[in-house]
């Protein structure tokens, strides 16, 4: 069974942008924030953000105060004045791409053009670009419909933005025959273009097609339809709740895009819907993927790597016997891990639906995992001695109060009670962690040498913090809905993952030097960082690929370090 995501589905850059901008307002302001009209189309966004009191206006009152944030389908420019006029701080939201369509009518409005728009006269973003034609605005949706205007003595055509391809094609080629004195733009969004190109072709190589997004998302319905056009059977759904097995029971390989108003998650939850409705029809390779799937949503692959990668750091370090702490390691990564997903189960909702239902179902148990695995960490650490025993209960009692108020205000204009409260603070302190628990603690309990107990300590922190910060990246979108300020909030996705390069270039470099010196099995350790690298490497090309994919590659190589230490 293959299933493959559009490498465009998903927000686009103008919806991201609007989503984004709205969130940072509401994660740092304190007066009443509203969005004049829905946001953008699709209702599972537009409830999220009621929940974070993100409200809608529908109408202008006369007066008013807050932050108002124009939708990202623009308004007409007498509504933005308005509001404005109203006493409400006006944040644009408009994606560029149709304000780029504002300004080409606004201009030749001017100079007293009519404006013909390719388009849903009802749709929000066509009722804001007639705002800007001056009372000489004419919609039409068809060749036929533009046939059947008069003929100007001087026209624009535009289209809106994610409009049919086609369509428009066959309407400049018919004004370039018929008036050619009319001035014609192709503002259809290229991102439009890439989605609808990219479904045909996907069609051609997939036995069925599932569109995800917003039953009156005008993109989606022409996705849908493009997708519908192929002659594959085809769904649109909204949520992957409304998914019809049946008619794609046949389907050995299944192609799933979504609109530019479809949020991550939806795509996700449908991905892992359909993978698991699929894995209970092969009952031996479904049991397997099934138990795969387990070990990884509760930690429990990870913490095998840290174990793994305890061995490989004592392979630099040349800590002798570090079997007790590779599974002290374990334990404390097991137990720290599963409370970390406990508080994350918020972000965890639009990350990893299913990883967050798993947590909620099963509360009870795996928070007994994890008081069990903290325990036998703490007991282990004890037998190395007290200095062992003290940094691993410090460690645990930090991580334990994370996002808990522990000391007192401070950084004029902000307020920091806690460890989550400081920015980034998340990834760095992960990285650290690991780096003491898997190298540092074991090469001085060991007393190995202390200078490469510290080469060592690089290396692992090196390989923790990349992996921590590329499952940021892949978690942005709900981070940032929660309030998170991880390192991709702060820094942008593409700065982070650069940042994420260079640190795995650096940990590649570190095992190579040091096997001129020690045991050439050593340089071994850097195929862990080059094969993570690869992967980085094929997420910026190919974002569309399931975040559990990624998360499974990014973990599975640690355990390498354990097969490498062992074969040395």
């Amino acid at each position: 069974m293959k299933i493959s995501i559009a490498k465009t589905a998903g927000f686009c850059m103008g919806v991201r942008r609007a989503v984004d901008m709205v969130l940072d307002e509401s994660n740092k302001a304190k007066e009443p924030i509203y969005t004049y009209g829905p946001l953008i189309h699709n209702p599972q966004v537009l409830e999220m953000l009621e929940s974070k009191h993100i409200f809608r206006m529908d109408t202008i009152p006369e007066s008013g105060k807050g932050i108002v944030l124009i939708r990202a389908h623009g308004v007409p420019p007498q509504d933005e004045k308005a509001l404005a006029d109203a006493g409400f701080t006006v944040v644009n939201a408009t994606c560029p791409r149709v304000v780029r369509v504002q300004v080409i009518i606004d201009k030749y409005s001017k100079k007293g053009y009519d404006t013909i728009i390719l388009g849903d006269e009802k749709h929000p973003e066509v009722i804001g670009l007639l705002g800007y034609a001056r009372d000489k605005g004419h919609t039409v949706t068809s060749l036929d419909e533009l046939k059947a205007l008069p003929r100007f003595e001087k026209a624009v055509v535009v289209a809106q933005t994610t409009q049919n391809t086609k369509i428009f094609a066959d309407i400049k080629a018919w004004c370039l025959k018929n008036v050619s004195h009319y001035e014609i733009f192709n503002t259809i969004c290229d991102s439009t273009e890439k989605r609808q190109d990219e479904v045909r072709q996907m069609a051609g190589t997939h036995d069925a097609v599932i569109v995800v997004g917003g039953k009156f998302s005008g993109n989606t319905k022409r996705l849908a339809q493009v997708a519908a056009e192929t002659g594959k059977p085809s769904m649109h759904i909204e949520q992957a709740s409304e998914i019809d097995y049946e008619s794609i029971s046949h389907a050995q390989s299944i192609a799933i895009t979504a609109g530019a108003s479809t949020p991550n998650w939806i795509i996700n939850d449908t991905c892992s819907r359909v993978e698991q409705a699929f894995r209970e029809k092969q009952p031996g390779r479904g049991k397997v993927l099934a138990v795969l799937d387990v070990l990884m949503k509760t930690n429990i692959i990870l913490a095998a790597g840290a174990a793994c990668l305890t061995l490989g750091t004592a392979m630099i370090s040349g800590a002798q016997n570090p079997g007790i702490p590779a599974v002290i390691a374990m334990f404390y990564i097991l137990s720290m891990q599963i409370m970390n997903n406990m508080m994350t189960i918020g972000s965890d909702t639009y990350n990893k639906p299913d990883r967050a239902a798993l947590y909620k179902q099963n509360k009870g148990w795996l928070l007994l995992v994890a008081f069990l695995s903290g325990a036998i960490g703490l007991y282990l650490a004890w037998t190395r001695g007290w200095g062992y025993f003290g940094v691993l209960l410090i460690m645990m009692l930090l991580g334990m109060s994370y996002s808990r108020a522990i000391f007192p205000s401070f950084f004029s204009g902000r307020k920091i009670y806690r460890l989550k409260d400081v920015p980034g603070s998340k990834t760095i302190l992960i990285a650290a962690a690991w780096g003491i628990v898997t190298s540092l603690m074991p090469g001085i309990s060991l007393k190995a040498n202390p200078g490469l107990t510290l080469v060592a300590f690089v290396f692992a922190t090196g390989l923790s913090f990349a992996r921590t910060a590329f499952m940021d990246i892949l978690a942005v979108q709900g981070d940032r809905i929660t309030g998170r300020e991880t390192l991709p909030i702060l820094l942008g996705k593409k700065k982070s993952l650069k940042f994420v390069h260079y640190t795995l270039v650096a940990t590649m470099i570190i095992p190579l030097i040091l096997s001129v010196w020690m045991s050439p099995v050593v340089c071994g350790l850097a195929l862990i960082p080059a094969f993570m690298f690869i992967l980085t490497i094929r997420y910026n090309k190919d974002s569309g690929i399931s975040a559990n994919f990624y998360e499974f590659w990014f973990e599975f190589p640690l355990l390498f370090a354990g097969i490498i230490a062992v074969a040395g």
